[in-house]
Parts: structure tokens; C-alpha cells; sequence
């Protein structure tokens, strides 16, 4: 029996469905990420009490086991992992969602004689398997379990059309006959697919195909919702699949190319892919006291970080050098890049992690205007965002990617660990260029000696 009537039920259904629009909306800024996060996991809990409330469930103790072992596994895991890690967490939650949903539309087949909700089983079999599948390739290359370069063989793109024609076959079987055989062989040709649409991905790309992927899960669970006949569910994941396209398509701007091309572009040689090459060209390096001197006689200097920095943890050092540099009357911002680090939004949560006001964290648009007022770049750990090939070198895997232009600055300075390709794989120019130090080694201890050595002036 339930304890909700029909009418608390959607009532509680919509305040749910208006606190995720609300999270949404706290999350489009830095500034109202945190509250908009509190917000949606609000809105969340408030759906699971509606459901107990609302449903009249059977197997409640394993629910309640099922829901216990999760929070067991997910809590310290959330809690232990890096910010450098952040895209492969995402991933892995936005994988299980996938398959969770595709789970569930498989048990729900045998219980349907309705024809409509058989298409949105196939629908969301097919979706979820993809998006599963395709988010453990991800975690695999981002995690470096796999070579994070695209993984191309003859003939892959006749596999691919071979399997996506026959799971669009498979899908519609499953819709005729609600079988559940045909519904696995389903399932199977989606993780299948899944594989395949992301193997071929590589280097700077993957991040980009997570937010896609992320798309198809809310697609995903969308169609679960029409299964289920759960209204809220078809909202939560209508707002996952449009703010996941929407973000895909910001990112793929970002990056100056277009989602085709991000996923098929290792056909022609056109995705961005790691490298381990290093050059053998000479370059002007630099010790933390010069560096400091550059950096403590300076009117106006513009931190870029990177995804070095994230790496290093060294994000509240920065933060300490940008302080004891204002001390001393010097403008100090930070240039942010849409696409810096493995992730949009990460170096805005890494450098609010230390405490770096709001106002100091420009946009690629507001600050790339000012590199040509500034005295110095310290550029740490970034390399492809601010390489100049993506304006001048058309044959370039990232050519027409719009990048922070410190190549205008008086002086730039590079934090390098080494000088190993970031992940597009090509040389930057720009450290080669009179105009250009390189200090080498770890970030953090590098900033911690610049910033010891900015004091002693």
C-alpha cells in the first residue's frame, strides 16, 4: 500500500524535477557550482523517498542492501580521488548509469505487451549498452590503462557501419517479438558499438566523447522513464541528454572542430592523439631566481595554469605567488582555457580549491585581449591551449582550436616537467622563440622556489 496519493506524488515529482533545473542553473558558474551541486543531490534524494513512499515495492530489504553496498563503495571513492582523475570518475558514473538503464528495460521487456513501450526498450537497450561500453574505453585511456592514442584498423569503419545496421535490425526484432534472446543479442551489438565508436578517439578528444557519452545516458534514461512510466525520470534524463549535447558542442567549439570529426577523425588522420616524441632543439631555460626577478619587476603578469598544475597539487602555491606578487602592487589574473586540463570547469574548481578570487579567473574571450598589456606569462603546465600552430600550421591536429594568446606577451615563461608533447602531440613553437624561458621540473616545488625567490627581492 502505498502512503503518497497519486496527487502528493507528482507534486513531489515536480519540485524534484524544478530542483534539478535549479542545479543546472548552479552549475552554468563557478561561482554557484557548490550550491547548484547541493541543490541536485536535494532534488535526488527527494525522487528515491517519493518513490518508497509512492510504489508499492516487493524485495525491499535487497533494495535497501543493493542502495547500502553502493554508498559503501561510492562514498570513499568520491572522496579519495584527484582532481587529475575527475573526467575518469565521471565517466565510470556516467557508465553505470547507461548500463543501469539498459538493465532495467531488459527486465521490463517480458512485462510490456504495449508496442510504443517496446520501442523505447530497444532504444534504451541499444543507447544504454553503447554509452556503457563506450564510457569504459574512456576511463581505460584517460587512466592510461589503454594507449590514449586512436586505435584504427583496416577496415573499422566497415565494422562499424556493419554493426550499427544490424543492431538498428536487431531493434527492430526486439520491437516484434519481445524476445528476450533478441533483446541480448541487442544489448550485445551495443557494447559492441560502444567499442568501437571510442576506440578511434584519442588524446585531447576523450573528454569531449565523455560529455557525449554523457548525452546518451540521459537519452538513455529518458527512454527507461517512458518504460517505467515514470514521469520524473524522463525529465532528469531529458535534462542530462540536452545540457550533454549542449556541452559536447561548447567543447568541441573550444576545441575548433566539429563532434564528426572528433569521433571520425582518425580515419583521415584528423584527431588529436598523445605523443611521447621529444625534441632535440635547443631552448632557453631558466633558474626560480631569474624567474622571480621577471615575475617581481613586472607591471602586470598572467598566470595560465594547466593541466601540469593539476598533477602537481600545486594550485595553492600558485595561489600563494599571485598573492605575494600583488603585495609588491603587480596585476596579477589567471587566463582559463574552456578546454585546460581533461575537463571544462577545472581549473575554475582547482584554483576555488585554493582560495583564488573569482574576479582574478578570466576567460579565454575577456583575457586575450590583455596578453599584449602584460609583462609576463607564467605559463604552468599547459602546452596545447596555448600553442600558436593552431593558427598558423593548417596541417596542424590542432589547427583552428582557439587558444590563450600569450605568444603576445613581453615575456613568457613555461613550468615544464619536460619537454614531452602535451597531448595533441606536436611541439610548440612558442618555446622556442626569443621571447621564451623554460624552468623544468615538478610545478608545485618549481612555484615553491619562484615564490621563495619572489620574496628574497
Amino acid at each position: 500500500m502505498s502512503l503518497l496519493s497519486p496527487v502528493w506524488t507528482a507534486l513531489l515529482y515536480l519540485a524534484a524535477a524544478v530542483f534539478f533545473i535549479l542545479a543546472l542553473r548552479g552549475l552554468s558558474s563557478p561561482r554557484t557550482a557548490r550550491r547548484g551541486n547541493l541543490i541536485g543531490a536535494f532534488g535526488a534524494l527527494l525522487a528515491v523517498v517519493t518513490v518508497f513512499l509512492s510504489a508499492r515495492l516487493e524485495n525491499i530489504p535487497w533494495i535497501l542492501g543493493a542502495i547500502a553496498v553502493g554508498s559503501a563503495v561510492a562514498a570513499p571513492v568520491a572522496r579519495r580521488v584527484k582532481m587529475t582523475q575527475m573526467p575518469q570518475l565521471v565517466a565510470l558514473f556516467n557508465g553505470v548509469g547507461g548500463g543501469a538503464a539498459a538493465l532495467v528495460a531488459l527486465l521490463e521487456l517480458a512485462h510490456t505487451g504495449d508496442a510504443w513501450v517496446r520501442v523505447a526498450v530497444a532504444f534504451t537497450l541499444l543507447v544504454g549498452a553503447v554509452s556503457f561500453a563506450g564510457s569504459g574505453i574512456t576511463f581505460a585511456k584517460l587512466q592510461e590503462l589503454m594507449t590514449t592514442r586512436p586505435v584504427v584498423f583496416r577496415g573499422l569503419p566497415l565494422l562499424m557501419g556493419a554493426v550499427l545496421v544490424t543492431a538498428v535490425g536487431t531493434a527492430i526484432a526486439v520491437v516484434l517479438s519481445a524476445s528476450i534472446p533478441v533483446a541480448l543479442v541487442l544489448l550485445t551489438l551495443g557494447l559492441v558499438a560502444g567499442v568501437l565508436l571510442v576506440l578511434p578517439v584519442g588524446g585531447a578528444d576523450v573528454p569531449i566523447v565523455i560529455s557525449l557519452l554523457n548525452a546518451f545516458t540521459g537519452l538513455a534514461v529518458a527512454a527507461s522513464g517512458l518504460v517505467l512510466g515514470n514521469v520524473l525520470l524522463v525529465v532528469a534524463g531529458t535534462l542530462v541528454g540536452a545540457s550533454g549535447t549542449i556541452l559536447t558542442r561548447a567543447m568541441a567549439a573550444a576545441m575548433g572542430r566539429g563532434v564528426a570529426g572528433i569521433l571520425f577523425g582518425a580515419f583521415r588522420g584528423g584527431s588529436t592523439a598523445g605523443s611521447t616524441a621529444v625534441s632535440e632543439r635547443p631552448v632557453r631555460s631558466s633558474s626560480p631566481e631569474d624567474v622571480a626577478v621577471l615575475l617581481g619587476y613586472a607591471q602586470r603578469v598572467i598566470i595560465v595554469p594547466g593541466y601540469g598544475l593539476a598533477v602537481a597539487q600545486g594550485q595553492h602555491t600558485a595561489a600563494e605567488l599571485a598573492l605575494a606578487l600583488e603585495a609588491r602592487g603587480i596585476q596579477v589574473d589567471f587566463a582559463i582555457h574552456p578546454v585546460a586540463g581533461r575537463m571544462p570547469g577545472h581549473m575554475n574548481v582547482l584554483l576555488a580549491e585554493a582560495n583564488v578570487p573569482y574576479e582574478s579567473l578570466k576567460e579565454m574571450g575577456e583575457i586575450n585581449p590583455e596578453f599584449k598589456t602584460a609583462d609576463v606569462a607564467l605559463v604552468v603546465g599547459a602546452n596545447d591551449v596555448v600553442n600558436p600552430a593552431a593558427k598558423t600550421s593548417p596541417g596542424s591536429p590542432i589547427y583552428g582550436m582557439p587558444i590563450l594568446e600569450v605568444d603576445h606577451a613581453r615575456q613568457v615563461v613555461f613550468l615544464k616537467r619536460s619537454m614531452r608533447p602535451g597531448f595533441a602531440g606536436i611541439e610548440n613553437q612558442l618555446m622556442y622563440e626569443p621571447q621564451t624561458t623554460l624552468l623544468f621540473g615538478d610545478a608545485k616545488d618549481s612555484l615553491a622556489k619562484v615564490l621563495g625567490a619572489v620574496k628574497a627581492l
